[in-house]
């Protein structure tokens, strides 16, 4: 796993510990910024808990293709310590590293620009591609939302990825059920779906996006698998989740928080997590 910069995460328990740690440090964030986008962040954390933070590998790359939810990941590179506390202060600010969506060029843990969602699977296929003629041995993970899976780029690097055989790539989707303008099933249908990346050649396996320990395993157990077949960990996940007016809301995918707000959202989170 990985040493923090707080502490060594040795075990599942403190992988738990950083569900509140790390919901807290983003509500401050997007509360400090009286910024949006709130939601799609507490819908992901979790998976990205189970993945940058205790699977990827230093010389590995973990795409953040649902750029909406970069504090997200800022906040998962500060526990690392790959940003600083006081970069992390100037989120959403004039002159900042870490704007509304991740920037390129900035921030190490962070190679490409994304958030004009459908990019990051192709950029992640190119790259494990490219670990496949090196024989490096380095696997790629990319996570995306479930509303993200309606662009034609996504399956067109899907069919990509299975026709090269690309088993060290790690796909993760944050299957939340809603996207900008209503749930995911009334927009284009469910393309989020087993059985739909099953027929093109995807390995996929459905999980608990919020259960640390199922997230961690399932990813263990792909890794293992030299099989020649790409990787698809669907997640059922909570938009807003941890924050009981929040959960399964499309509004708090844009709205900032209210002082009253704000305080409502830190006492959840510290009364559903340890």
């Amino acid at each position: 796993m990985i040493t923090s910069k707080n502490n060594t995460l040795n075990s599942f328990a403190d992988l738990k510990k950083l569900q509140k740690t790390l919901r807290l440090r983003i509500l401050d964030m997007y509360f400090t910024a009286n910024a949006g986008h709130i939601g799609c962040s507490l819908s992901c954390v979790d998976l990205m808990i189970g993945s940058l933070l205790s699977h990827k590998q230093e010389n590995e790359v973990f795409l953040l293709s649902k750029g909406h939810a970069a504090a997200a990941l800022y906040a998962c590179l500060n526990e690392s310590g790959e940003i600083s506390d006081e970069a992390l202060k100037t989120f959403y600010k004039n002159g900042t590293v870490l704007p509304a969506h991740p920037a390129p060029n900035k921030i190490a843990g962070i190679p490409f620009a994304t958030g004009s969602l459908g990019h990051g699977l192709p950029i992640a296929t190119g790259i494990a591609q490219a670990n496949k003629i090196l024989e490096n041995g380095e696997y790629t993970y990319v996570l995306m939302s479930d509303g993200e899976t309606n662009e034609g780029t996504t399956w067109e690097a899907a069919h990509y990825a299975v026709a090269k055989g690309l088993d060290s790539l790690i796909v993760m989707i944050d299957k939340n059920g809603l996207q900008g303008f209503g749930n995911t099933d009334e927009i284009l249908g469910v393309s989020a779906d087993k059985n739909k990346w099953e027929a093109i050649g995807f390995d996929v396996v459905e999980c608990d996006g919020h259960n640390i320990e199922e997230i961690y395993n399932q990813i263990d157990l792909f890794k293992a698998k030299k099989n020649g077949i790409p990787k698809l960990l669907l997640a059922n996940t909570i938009k807003g989740k941890g924050v009981s007016y929040m959960e399964n809301r499309m509004e708090w995918h844009y709205l900032p928080m209210k002082p009253e707000q704000f305080e409502i959202a830190i006492n959840d989170v510290n009364n559903n997590y340890v």
